[in-house]
């Protein structure tokens, strides 16, 4: 007869509520920027034909790179191998830290030519969106950034649902950026 461990949800279930209150916020946001688009197509389809589409992808890949790094964090520390969990983190850090500069980069630039939330819907609801998930970007970094911190303490050797905690957030922040990697840059 064989005892099966039971299931349970990784990491710490206060952060699944906060991450399923995030998507609701997050999902009514892509309605608004949906029907604002189904409103405005011509306006849409212009001023998304303008945006830096290379960025894009490369902020894509270091967002999905930074969900391998932590998705092998997970691994290594449910092995019991802490110092590559460790270094796992510090890849994701590494990504996230490639994202922040590159996304950061093109906001400057925009606002710099002079788009602003007021410039027309298609940029209010690109740079809230944009500027919004930056936002989350930044928290998964401090989250991840104190997760790495506490594992070179000798944190998660017995239990690792902290590092867990951290990959939840950060595979949200990766989902959220995919839905509007699409929305905002290659939709029709």
């Amino acid at each position: 007869m064989s005892h099966a461990m039971p299931r349970r949800v990784p990491g710490d279930l206060a952060m699944w509520f906060f991450i399923l209150a995030e998507l609701a916020v997050f999902g009514l946001l892509f309605a608004a920027c949906a029907y604002a688009r189904w409103q405005q197509p011509l306006l849409f389809a212009r001023q998304q034909a303008g945006l830096p589409l290379g960025w894009a992808l490369a902020n894509t890949a270091l967002l999905l790179s930074g969900s391998a790094a932590v998705f092998n964090a997970c691994r290594a520390y449910a092995a019991g191998r802490g110092r590559a969990g460790r270094r796992w983190l510090l890849a994701c850090l590494l990504c996230g830290s490639g994202f922040v500069l590159l996304k950061g980069h093109e906001l400057g630039a925009l606002f710099a030519a002079g788009i602003n939330l007021s410039s027309n819907s298609f940029w209010m609801f690109y740079l809230s969106l944009a500027g919004f998930h930056y936002l989350h970007v930044l928290l998964g970094m401090v989250i991840v950034t104190a997760v790495w911190w506490r594992a070179g303490q000798g944190a998660y050797a017995a239990n690792h649902d902290g590092v867990e905690t951290a990959a939840a957030y950060w595979h949200m922040v990766d989902l959220v950026w995919l839905v509007l990697f699409a929305l905002l840059y290659t939709a029709r």
